[in-house]
């Protein structure tokens, strides 16, 4: 028997009839219902050319349909895209062009618009509540079951795109050995079992939401209350069924706003998960004092799943994101890859089954993206202290993390510098309290050009995906330098560091 992720997942599955998803105000889906579904749009996907190794992009919104569609790729071995649904058409042209898809699936209101930019291939739709779409009419009269791909676990099972610093986006290639050892050591880690359920209020296009999220899910038989999106009503009417909560920062700054929040309205949950963008230290202690519970913080990126995580039993530091994972060789190391004493500040690096095996189609970038010895370079700066606790003090590449969602100032800087009437820009994350950073723009314009706040804005309005799109613009006479011409963006972030409140 091949081994392989679905596999696994079918393992863990010992009583397929035990519920899987409960979307809120529908009946519980279980595991059956799930292998079911996957069947179906598997042989959908065949009808359609799709045979192991082809691309499927989807950008779809949440949805037990969404995920139902992410096992059929595993099960018959085709490599899962998903796009955020933030994208618009022009970016995701790029992604097209790149991954070069069988099929592309998208929300029934968006076909035209894929249309127009993937003229010649299959595209197929899934309606926002998973109940309509072509892909759903066509799967009603396929069969229940489908011949396994027989993938390894070396096969690729999906490439996620991240942003590109020249402003190309790089598609990490991600095994699914990967996706298997990083789910079951978080699995042990974070002490899951078939008696948990799971609040999801993530996006499934991310990491975070899909592969920590359902895979934990997965590999455990457990159960999740699938929220199409994270809102406050909708969580503490969950919370009671809940056992586990996962979110970014912004969810826990938000609920701790609401008078509701509480040692009673938590006291079903065993545990409450951080990740995808710093949480702030207030948070940590407030949220421990209004309800009694230490969020686990924990810290992955795209490349390489999850790394580090805060221990289930023993002290879960605030404003650090914890010990290596089983399996996982972390180091802090020079710009050579020389590993630095305790205590100093150095480039994070990593090295196990979880890492990716490279970028898509970019040999070069990959390369340069790993030490001889294995080590991934994360562009991530921190520190270890006398315990082994990480602390990331800074990034790489002034990568932006905002809303738990990552954005590259290069994307951004490009558009703004095309703009009639802009000498040059500079785009920072700048501290915000609900959104962990905010992308801000710094904009020096050419002499007597009228350009204002709002104009800027107005431009990018519909080229890039709203988190990416600046919260503020600030004009400027001339953007900070050092000696060698270089802009100092951390002059910017320093000056401007109040400009949010946070």
């Amino acid at each position: 028997m091949a081994d392989n992720l679905f596999a696994r997942i079918v393992e863990a599955a010992e009583q397929p009839d035990r519920t899987f998803i409960t979307p809120p105000g529908s009946k519980p889906l279980s595991y059956r219902d799930a292998f079911r579904a996957a069947s179906r749009f598997a042989h959908v996907l065949s009808k359609h050319g799709v045979v192991a190794g082809d691309r499927v992009a989807v950008q779809v919104e949440k949805s037990p349909e969404a995920l139902f569609l992410y096992l059929a790729c595993l099960r018959m071995g085709a490599i899962y895209l998903p796009l955020n649904t933030g994208y618009t058409p022009s970016e995701l042209a790029y992604f097209i062009g790149d991954a070069e898809p069988r099929v592309f699936v998208c929300s029934q209101k968006n076909r035209e618009k894929i249309a127009a930019i993937f003229p010649a291939g299959v595209i197929l739709t899934l309606g926002d509540e998973g109940t309509s779409g072509s892909l759903i009419e066509e799967a009603k009269a396929a069969p229940s079951d489908f011949p396994d791909a027989g993938m390894t676990m070396r096969d690729l099972a999906a490439i996620l795109y991240t942003s590109g610093t020249t402003g190309r986006s790089k598609g990490a290639m991600l095994s699914h050995g990967n996706l298997f050892s990083n789910a079951q050591s978080l699995k042990e880690t974070w002490r899951y079992s078939d008696r948990d359920v799971l609040l999801h209020a993530l996006p499934i296009f991310h990491t975070h939401g899909l592969f920590v999220a359902t895979n934990v899910t997965l590999l455990s038989a457990a159960s999740m209350i699938l929220l199409p999106k994270f809102s406050p009503d909708a969580v503490f009417q969950a919370l009671p069924d809940a056992t586990v909560m996962m979110g970014i920062p912004t969810f826990y700054t938000r609920l701790l706003q609401d008078p509701r929040l509480n040692r009673n309205s938590t006291s079903n949950i065993r545990l409450f998960i951080s990740g995808s963008a710093p949480l702030l230290k207030d948070t940590h202690v407030q949220w421990q004092e209004r309800t009694g519970h230490a969020i686990l913080e924990r810290y992955g990126m795209t490349e390489t799943n999850m790394n580090t995580s805060n221990p289930y039993d023993g002290l879960r530091l605030p404003g650090s994101v914890g010990l290596p994972l089983p399996g996982v060789e972390l180091r802090i190391a020079d710009d050579g890859g020389n590993p630095l004493p305790q205590g100093e500040i150095g480039m994070i690096e990593v090295r196990g089954p979880n890492v990716f095996t490279g970028y898509w189609r970019m040999p070069e970038k990959t390369e340069t993206e790993f030490r001889k010895d294995g080590f991934f370079i994360t562009g991530d700066l921190g520190t270890i202290n006398q315990d082994g606790y990480i602390h990331i003090v800074g990034r790489g590449k002034d990568l932006i993390i905002t809303g738990g969602l990552n954005v590259y100032p290069k994307e951004i800087e490009s558009r703004i510098d095309s703009l009639p009437g802009v000498e040059e820009s500079a785009i920072v994350g700048l501290p915000h309290g609900d959104f962990g950073e905010a992308v801000t723009a710094f904009v020096v314009t050419k002499p007597a050009a009228a350009l204002t706040e709002k104009t800027v804005l107005g431009a990018l309005d519909g080229q890039l995906a709203k988190f990416k799109q600046p919260k503020r613009v600030i004009f400027l006479e001339q953007l900070p330098r050092n000696t060698m011409g270089k802009v100092q963006k951390n002059v910017l972030r320093q000056e401007f560091k109040d400009l949010y409140g946070a």
